[in-house]
């Protein structure tokens, strides 16, 4: 173990099976030494595999892959020597990261007329002639609403009473009473953590997840349990397996085209993570503002709807307009029972007081109209989906992606660990792109990745793969690998 470096404890053991699980095995089908350590640094760098976990017994895992030990001592010498791993006489070996990885920035707005291609904002533009007819009826009913003292705290009550009949027609009864009206999804989300997380409580998030949703988890002081989605989605027994060992106090979960993989989660995995969730009276935490992107699929039933018993007790949804209408309009809500809603609305209170009488009132118009809006959203993202991975395909062959059944964004693999890299370079070529590592739990992580909405106008596709190309043909060897070193024995 290098000098001066810290060894964590760790949260939690990964069997040999569950290590195994997510480990991609070389072409040839057996594990040598350098294979196992390269395939489990991808797997770290890919969010698969957490941080400071406890790596399983060299003995078991030689046992379930079928290999020598010496194999799995040469892999873990190979890991701790490159800084994927720590270890500690006696105690067992961790991973880890090598000493001055750190998360990317956040990157700037920019603002109109800029040259630069926006490829890191996941926002479409507003439906403008809905969003002027919806304006024009709001602005005929303000006039009810200018005597009044104008707060509502709980939202405007039509708009309560939408959202509410929104989630019973799609297959959830809902009152307008469990309903709170936020300025937007993120607050949403925000009051939630705050109201039923403390500093220093344990939340379950997925990895990779949503930025934001992420940095206000830190910004709490709350500490993050990771469990990773890949391209085949989740894996429901780890995270069962999380929920057991580590009881975080709150869970929070994208089932729907999650953001950035564009997964959609099956019905029956929503049922295990529920019933897990119940068990270990942890809150689920449920972000369903990418719903209505149903591209290929139909649009999925809201989470509690199906899980069955008692199971949804502890469910609160988190939603909003900014991805079915427009993000500039700032309405989101959170679904709950009624008396979680009435102490939401307590902390809300000290935040903002209120939302937007006139905003809130277009959003009961866009909610009526919705019914028009999303088929044309639908359609729109499909062709600019299919002008994104053309352009892609031309200009960057190499790159690799699983098209999603909904959502906004693609979730490139690039191959190799260069994304942060690569953002940087690129937005010299004028394209603002963020790297994996944004959406990560943990600082480093997804590497290899890049989020690449599929929400601008189609003729924006093919410049910014020319110049995402030309930033990866302007660096010397295409980028070198930071392989792990080159062992002779």
């Amino acid at each position: 173990m290098a000098e001066g470096r810290v060894v964590h404890t760790a949260d939690r053991t990964l069997t040999g099976r569950q290590l195994a699980s997510l480990l991609t095995p070389p072409p040839e089908g057996r594990f040598g030494y350098r294979e196992l350590a390269r395939a489990v640094r991808e797997a770290l760098l890919d969010g698969r595999v957490a941080l400071r976990l406890r790596l399983p017994a060299e003995r078991e895992l030689a046992g379930v892959l079928g290999v020598s030990r010496t194999t799995v001592t040469g892999a873990y010498d190979l890991l701790r020597e490159s800084g994927y791993a720590h270890s500690r006489r006696g105690a067992g070996t961790w991973t880890a990261l090598p000493e001055g990885q750190a998360p990317t920035a956040l990157g700037s707005f920019h603002g109109e007329g800029t040259a630069t291609i926006d490829l890191a904002l996941a926002a479409p533009e507003a439906p403008a002639a809905e969003l002027a007819a919806a304006l024009a009826a709001a602005s005929a009913e303000l006039p009810r609403y200018a005597g009044t003292q104008g707060y509502h705290p709980y939202g405007l009550p039509p708009l309560r009473a939408a959202v509410a009949a929104r989630y019973t027609a799609r297959g959830l009864p809902t009152r307008p009473e469990q309903i709170l009206v936020t300025t937007g999804a993120q607050q949403a989300l925000s009051l939630v953590l705050t109201l039923l997380g403390r500093p220093g409580d344990r939340v379950l998030a997925e990895n990779p997840s949503y930025a934001n949703a992420l940095d206000a988890m830190r910004g709490r002081g709350l500490r993050i349990t990771p469990v990773p989605v890949t391209e085949a989605g989740w894996d429901t027994g780890l995270v069962e397996a999380a929920l057991r060992q580590t009881a975080p106090r709150l869970a929070y979960l994208i089932p729907d085209f999650h953001n950035p993989t564009g997964r959609l989660m099956p019905q029956d995995q929503r049922r295990e993570v529920a019933r897990a969730a119940r068990a270990t009276r942890t809150w689920l935490v449920v972000d369903e503002t990418l719903t209505d992107m149903a591209l290929d699929v139909p649009a999925p039933r809201p989470f509690a709807s199906g899980v069955g018993g008692g199971d949804g007790e502890q469910i609160v949804s988190v939603g909003s307009l900014s991805k079915s209408c427009w993000g500039g309009l700032r309405v989101g809500w959170v679904r709950a029972a009624a008396g979680v809603v009435t102490e939401l609305a307590r902390v809300r209170i000290t935040a903002d007081l209120a939302g937007s009488v006139l905003d809130q009132l277009v959003a009961v118009e866009l909610m009526e109209r919705l019914g028009t809006i999303l088929p044309a959203r639908i359609a729109e993202l499909r062709r600019r989906r299919e002008a994104l991975t053309a352009a892609l395909a031309r200009h960057v062959p190499e790159w690799r992606w699983t098209v999603p059944p909904g959502g906004m964004c693609l979730w490139i693999d690039l191959g190799r660990p260069v994304a942060s890299a690569l953002s940087a370079r690129a937005l010299r070529h004028g394209v603002r792109v963020e790297g994996g590592a944004r959406f990560g739990v943990d600082p480093g992580t997804h590497e290899h990745r890049l989020r690449i909405p599929y929400t601008l106008a189609e003729e924006a596709y093919e410049p910014a793969a020319e110049r995402l190309a030309a930033a990866l043909d302007g660096a010397p060897g295409r980028f070198a690998d930071p392989a792990l070193p080159d062992w002779v024995a």
